[in-house]
């Protein structure tokens, strides 16, 4: 496989456990096992009985029934359970894309949504959100990029980076327009339920037909990226077989104590959507503060929903200030470039327990010049 490198996780790697305060991260503050065991009672003692053997290769009855509790028209037969997201976006395009076809992506994006499809020997157009435009891509948009060998379409709402949360009624305008050119619609939800008003939480594509899979995890919203559990939900078998089937050759099945505590959160999962909204929540009005403080240095689009934001900074290179930020002062952020924007965004994370001493930690580096 000819693929370029992933700049993201390189870019981790080199950082991430070694710097005082990750002030970028995508996911949602996490909890111990014993933490999370305590959400009910008996489970500590059962999960000291949790049997180490091989698991089911779709994913446990019980685990891909609580998954399918999250959608409307979802049974677990929908399910396919995968180590993460990662490893589903992998297996859904390596079993559904082929050299020449036409693949519309949601840009900026988690590079493995463009790149993997890229590396196949796809035609890839990028659907473009702009600042300018609340980071809303728009239909019509989409409706221009539309191929006659369109084969999917690739959408991230709530979205990574900019926080930005599609309306319902584009939302279903986009799952009509695939499903009218015949394509799958492959749409990642993994910041599904951390919506700040939850009346403005849209239905899971999965939900909507034939021709949509959607993408879910527990690494996000649930922030329990420990576990490395994620999934796709689709109606459509012809999609769902493939995938297992290629998963054959790639983990073939998931950890059995991932498994049973990736359950358990599900069953609870309400407790950790408020827990991590709440917290979110708390954040954003912090951030905001300080880009009100420092409007001459940044700007941003608010978020509506998800840990992270894209604001631009204003005063030089951000590829420099962000270097410089995490050598001198020990703050993370996550500089536009790694996405391929180059227009000085930043993605800042705000799921973090620690985010308001990470803010006035940069308000303090911020300041001094």
């Amino acid at each position: 496989m000819d693929i370029a490198p992933f700049k993201l996780e390189r870019y981790f790697a080199k950082y991430e456990f070694n710097t005082e305060y990750l002030l970028c991260s995508s996911d949602c503050q996490s909890m111990t096992i014993g933490e999370l065991l305590g959400l009910e009672r008996g489970a500590g003692e059962a999960f000291s009985r949790q049997w180490l053997g091989y698991t089911e290769s779709t994913g446990g009855t019980e685990l891909r029934q609580a998954i399918s509790s999250v959608y409307e028209s979802i049974g677990p037969e929908d399910v396919l359970v995968h180590a993460g997201a990662e490893e589903a976006i992998f297996t859904f395009m390596q079993s559904t894309l082929e050299p020449g076809d036409h693949v519309i992506v949601h840009w900026p994006c988690y590079q493995s949504l463009v790149e993997l499809a890229r590396s196949i020997g796809c035609e890839i157009s990028l659907w473009i959100a702009h600042e300018e435009d609340g980071w809303n891509p728009g239909v019509e948009a989409l409706q221009s990029l539309l191929r006659p060998n369109t084969k999917a379409i690739i959408l991230n709402t709530p979205h990574n980076p900019t926080g930005f949360l599609m309306p319902r009624a584009e939302f279903e305008a986009v799952s009509a327009i695939a499903r009218e050119a015949d394509a799958l619609l492959f749409s990642d939800e993994v910041y599904r339920e951390s919506e700040y008003d939850p009346s403005t939480r849209l239905p899971a594509a999965c939900d909507l037909g034939t021709h949509t899979i959607s993408l879910g995890v527990m690494s996000k919203t649930y922030g329990l990226p420990g576990l490395r559990i994620g999934w796709v939900a689709t109606q459509n078998h012809e999609v769902l077989d493939r995938m297992a089937s290629f998963k054959d050759y790639t983990t073939i099945c998931s950890s059995a104590p991932s498994e049973f505590l990736a359950t358990l959160a599900l069953r609870h999962r309400q407790h950790l959507i408020e827990r991590s909204v709440g917290l979110i929540q708390r954040n954003l009005g912090v951030a905001e503060s300080f880009v009100e403080k420092h409007a001459d240095r940044f700007t941003w689009v608010i978020p509506h929903a998800g840990p992270i934001a894209f604001p631009r900074y204003l005063g030089g290179s951000i590829d420099t200030f962000c270097d410089t930020l995490v050598r001198e002062a020990g703050v993370l952020l996550l500089p536009g470039s790694i996405y391929d924007d180059y227009q000085n965004h930043f993605r800042l994370g705000l799921g973090r327990l620690n985010a308001p001493e990470a803010l006035a930690r940069l308000d303090e580096f911020v300041s001094r010049d």
